[in-house]
């Protein structure tokens, strides 16, 4: 079930996050787990018809948003003008003390993502200038533009600072984007629930309460 969840995700990226969540407890999955693909396998034929549009690349991270092991999830999606063509949602391999750091790592796998496109691209003719990569966490992208290491950023793998030096080069340009704002956010997090068409407030209310409870249950 799992499998062909994560083939679907390739054209409902609205999925993924709740996808990659369960796909976690495959080894010994519960009652509850079940249930939960289950959901997603009903929503998926109930709404055949709905899409996502994207007018920019965005990379987010949820610091800390496994209760288990408190590890991060870094997310990104990356466009072709105002087609998105890629995006990934994977759990980060280290626990991090601040979002500061969850931001900074999942704009640097963002980073990867969209050299591999630009260089990819290239062998078709088509020239790029500074790629925006936008993140939400203002702390991050003085991190990746500061050139001067201490005692909060030593720590970090040298593999990661490659974002900085390529930001050096000018192959990327880091731009704030406010939180509110920030698509990548659908990798990170279960989506609202809008319950349309029901004007019974307690039929409506009820709805949403059993929503809710998958929600509880994914995160």
């Amino acid at each position: 079930m799992i499998g062909s969840l994560l083939y679907l995700t390739a054209t409902r990226p609205n999925i993924q996050f709740a996808v990659c969540l369960c796909a976690r407890y495959q080894a010994s999955p519960r009652t509850s787990h079940h249930q939960a693909v289950k959901r997603i396998f009903r929503s998926l034929k109930f709404t055949p018809e709905l899409g996502l549009w994207y007018s920019s690349g965005f990379s987010d991270a949820d610091h800390a948003g496994c209760r288990i092991d408190r590890k991060s999830t870094s997310d990104t999606c990356q466009l072709l003008g105002t087609s998105l063509v890629s995006w990934s949602s994977r759990k980060q391999a280290s626990v991090f003390l601040s979002t500061t750091e969850a931001e900074y790592i999942a704009a640097a796998s963002c980073c990867s993502q969209l050299l591999w496109m630009k260089a990819t691209l290239s062998d078709f003719g088509l020239r790029f200038g500074k790629i925006p990569l936008l993140v939400d966490s203002t702390s991050a992208i003085s991190v990746a533009k500061n050139p001067v290491l201490h005692s909060r950023t030593k720590h970090k793998d040298v593999r990661f600072h490659f974002l900085r030096d390529h930001y050096e080069k000018g192959d990327i340009d880091l731009v704030h984007v406010a939180s509110e704002n920030q698509l990548a956010d659908i990798f990170t997090k279960p989506l609202e629930l809008q319950v349309e068409g029901v004007d019974n407030a307690l039929i409506k209310g009820e709805i949403e309460s059993q929503w809710t409870g998958l929600i509880a249950l994914l995160v």
